[in-house]
């Protein structure tokens, strides 16, 4: 079945919105501003990012309230018609208390790692929640998982292993072993996080039809609310580099955060492009798990990572080691063949086609021998020549 224009312009939101977000986040990270002790610094402040993303997401619930009394105001029935209006808004906010506290911690873990890793890396490696979701899906979700899911999880494995092999080799040409090993660790522990919230999601929200900006607004206010109240005690927690680095010498500090966005105009400008990509790719994110399927949303998630990755090679984010390199290719190709088995999308249904059409030109088999007049007491046999 083809997509409509509407499905095509969400597809691509989605794939431009993710990877501009991971690469605004990476923008930041690496630019040296002074902070409150006058003293230039890298922007490492990965809760407060964290705090950004979910202000964006809460304005889409204010966008949400502004069409919604747009199109009621009409008073033509338009309001339970229009794509972004449509939908139950009869349930309890209160839903989204658990999947947003889980994106919270799992957003800051993950940004954590991305300023000690790669761009490239942290999108590939985002690709291991496959993993952690099929295994928490039995034991939770009651589901049975077969030969194909249980050969994409093992590929998946394998691609993971190789993009590891690709940031030692890394690692060891550019001196900074230690940092990137803790940000793959950290990257693949936070899927574990995102991989209950998809669980809890599909478990207590599945068959909701709640409009997709009206979701994403709510899940913004709860997790804005819990990273707010987790930087207060990250204020006095003492952290030493690379897990901070900022005047205070803290987990986080929020003083030298906003300092620090002041003194920089590029600092402001990519903030704000964290908040406005998440809000549009998480709106797209929902909309295409509505529209067409889930699946398609984590197919168009793991493209995002091509995009990403050729970014950060042409912009010298990434230093190009032809051997690391094409391990890491090799290993995001298994790592998408993996997700496209585990899914069902794509690379089964190829070789279901490739199959039935060797089938169909096999020539017919001709046996050795032919029964004549079988009902005869002695068959006549003669060989088929």
């Amino acid at each position: 079945m083809a997509w409509t224009n509407y499905q095509k312009f969400l597809a691509l939101l989605m794939v431009v919105t993710g990877s501009f977000n991971t690469l605004s986040v990476k923008y930041s990270d690496r630019l040296i501003v002074p902070g409150a002790d006058g003293q230039p610094r890298h922007f490492n402040h990965p809760f407060i990012q964290s705090s950004f993303m979910f202000l964006g997401e809460m304005s889409c619930l204010l966008i949400f309230k502004i069409i919604y009394v747009y199109y009621n105001r009409l008073n033509d029935g338009s309001v339970d018609s229009n794509r972004l209006t449509k939908g139950s808004r009869n349930f309890n906010p209160l839903i989204f208390v658990i999947p947003a506290l889980c994106d919270m911690i799992a957003t800051s873990i993950m940004y954590v790692g991305l300023n000690l890793t790669y761009a490239s890396s942290f999108q590939m490696l985002r690709g291991s929640v496959i993993v952690f979701t099929g295994i928490l899906s039995m034991g939770f979700l009651d589901r049975k998982l077969g030969t194909r899911e249980w050969s994409g999880i093992g590929m998946v494995i394998f691609g993971l292993a190789l993009v590891g092999v690709s940031d030692l080799l890394i690692s060891e040409q550019t001196m900074d072993k230690n940092s990137i090993i803790t940000g793959d660790l950290l990257i693949i522990s936070a899927q574990v996080i995102t991989a209950v919230q998809m669980v809890v999601e599909e478990k207590f929200l599945s068959g909701l039809d709640i409009p997709p900006l009206q979701a994403v607004g709510w899940e913004g206010i709860f997790g804005f609310l819990g990273i707010v109240l987790a930087i207060i005690p990250f204020n006095y927690i003492k952290a030493d580099p690379p897990f901070a680095d900022n005047s205070q010498g803290t987990l986080e500090a929020p003083i030298d955060a906003f300092i620090q966005i002041g003194n920089s105009g590029r600092l402001f400008m990519s903030i704000i492009g964290i908040m406005l990509s998440i809000a549009f790719f998480n709106f797209a994110g929902i909309s295409v798990t509505k529209e067409m399927s889930a699946t398609t949303r984590m197919i168009l998630d793991s493209i995002r990572t091509i995009t990403i990755w050729i970014f950060s090679i042409i912009f010298q984010w990434q230093e190009l080691h032809y051997v690391s390199t094409t391990i890491q290719l090799f290993g995001f190709t298994i790592l998408l063949i993996g997700t496209s088995f585990y899914n069902n999308v794509l690379i089964p249904q190829l070789l279901r086609k490739c199959q039935s059409r060797l089938g169909r030109h096999r020539p017919p088999r001709t046996d050795e021998v032919r029964v004549i007049n079988p009902t005869n007491g002695d068959q006549d046999i003669e060989d088929n020549r």
